[in-house]
């Protein structure tokens, strides 16, 4: 090659690459990211978008949670409820708010939450919209654990709880064991999971024939999944699960966005894919189980949430932050629903959640054929 061509050939590379500058610069400026640094040396990357629909499911969420307190048989304006909890309010107002629906909604916010991040996690890793907790088996786990409790040992409130948390965990370390080959993958670890969806249910279905009529009705009531009833005994539990393990979760947002481009990128880029794996989806299967253990295997919430989120932010990877707060904001908006839209005859909010859920079930399927991945 000449000198004068390669003077050319350089300047047409040189070219390129100013272009193809300008085009990363135009795409970073279209979506505003803000690099953030402190004095320590931490550095942060904030997406103008995807903060903004996060403080807005924030104020979201925060206003539904605030509606709820306000409404039942003694209603109470927003005025009232922040002046109640803000330490003001009579006698009255204050039993009904600090002790009958200041848990519900709590447990609300966190059940949601717990399901949306987990939600997350597990559609990230098995790089599959479809796959959430309600779909894998780890739910339906969650409820085998509690029903051997009720049928069983006869046993109250915290022994079916602690019994939901244990079915959870063990079905989650049986998934991992059989998924496991030199790894976890994700369409394997979706198959062994509907497998064990199926086989739970089979027990669950066993499980019910076993009980007498006042266990049957309880497990019923249970498996519908409510906020009925919830105090500071369910409250305090799972606040303290999440306050652990929702932080480990978002430590792992960077890993986790890395591995959804696949594990030869990830490990290239210094992802420890195997133990980054176990450590999310360990939590998450945590995060279900208390979740299930506090309101009953709500379903749904979990699949849908992350897939809100995303498409609310626009924003690649897997938005663990905003799918939690949309998590929160659909359990609580959904309870407030089924108080408010039926009358007397309220619905528990897991069959609110069951029916609209199935819908954007058959919706994401019938966009995921149409796009040819199904």
């Amino acid at each position: 090659m000449s000198g004068k061509d390669a003077g050319v050939k350089s300047g047409e590379d040189a070219g390129k690459d100013a272009k193809a500058g300008d085009a990363r610069g135009r795409g970073a400026a279209a979506r505003r990211i803000t690099a953030v640094r402190t004095k320590g040396g931490l550095s942060l990357r904030l997406d103008a978008r995807a903060t903004f629909v996060g403080l807005l499911l924030l104020a979201v969420a925060l206003a539904a949670g605030i509606a709820l307190i306000g409404s039942g048989d003694y209603p109470m304006t927003p005025g009232e409820v922040m002046a109640t909890l803000t330490g003001g309010g009579d006698a009255g107002q204050q039993f009904i708010v600090q002790d009958l629906r200041l848990p519900r909604v709590l447990v609300g916010l966190l059940v949601g939450a717990a399901f949306g991040i987990a939600g997350a996690v597990f559609q990230t890793v098995s790089r599959n919209p479809l796959g959430s907790p309600d779909v894998l088996g780890f739910a339906q786990g969650s409820s085998v654990g509690a029903l051997v409790v009720i049928v069983y040992f006869q046993g109250g409130t915290f022994a079916v709880a602690a019994g939901a948390v244990v079915g959870g965990v063990v079905t989650g370390l049986a998934i991992f064991l059989l998924a496991w080959k030199r790894g976890i993958h994700g369409y394997r670890f979706v198959l062994v999971g509907i497998g064990a969806s199926a086989m739970l249910y089979a027990m669950v279905l066993y499980l019910m024939t076993k009980a007498n009529i006042v266990e049957a009705t309880r497990a019923t009531t249970w498996m519908t999944g409510s906020l009925n009833g919830r105090d500071w005994d369910q409250v305090w539990p799972l606040a303290a699960v999440c306050a652990v393990l929702v932080p480990v979760v978002l430590l792992y947002g960077r890993p986790l966005r890395m591995l959804e481009m696949g594990d030869d990128a990830a490990y290239a880029l210094g992802v420890r894919v195997d133990r980054v794996r176990l450590v999310v989806l360990m939590a998450a299967v945590v995060l279900v189980a208390s979740a299930t253990a506090a309101a009953g295997p709500i379903s749904f919430v979990a699949l849908t949430a992350p897939q809100l989120a995303r498409r609310l932010t626009r924003s690649p990877g897997p938005n663990l932050l905003p799918a939690a707060l949309m998590g929160a904001v659909l359990l609580v908006a959904a309870d407030w629903s089924s108080q408010r839209l039926f009358g007397a005859d309220q619905l528990p909010v897991g069959v609110l959640t069951g029916v609209l859920g199935g819908g954007y079930l058959l919706w994401l399927l019938a966009t995921e054929r149409k796009a040819g991945r199904i």
